[in-house]
């Protein structure tokens, strides 16, 4: 998941490294009401960013695409489909 985050920012001109925990860390943490479409969605098991696990890339309009586990393609879907993120942060 964060490959595909970090590849798409790459193409954009700026760097992300290339882990969830990381890209959140290099980020500026902002809440759901401010997400502009390129921002990034983390899902954690916590409310602690060391226990993030997932992140994906918002699109806008309450959809993310984000790389689902191994063996499934790259997929655009509401950022609800599956449990609300519990981080938001702006490259």
């Amino acid at each position: 998941c964060s490959g595909l985050t970090m590849g798409a920012w790459q193409r954009g001109g700026k760097y992300l490294p290339h882990y969830s925990v990381a890209q959140y860390d290099a980020a500026t943490p902002i809440s759901s009401g401010d997400l502009q479409p390129g921002d990034l969605l983390f899902w954690g098991s916590s409310n602690n960013p060391s226990s993030i696990y997932h992140v994906a890339l918002y699109i806008g309009g309450g959809r993310m695409i984000h790389a689902p586990p191994t063996g499934r393609p790259v997929e655009e879907q509401s950022m609800y489909y599956w449990t609300v993120p519990n981080f938001y942060a702006r490259p």
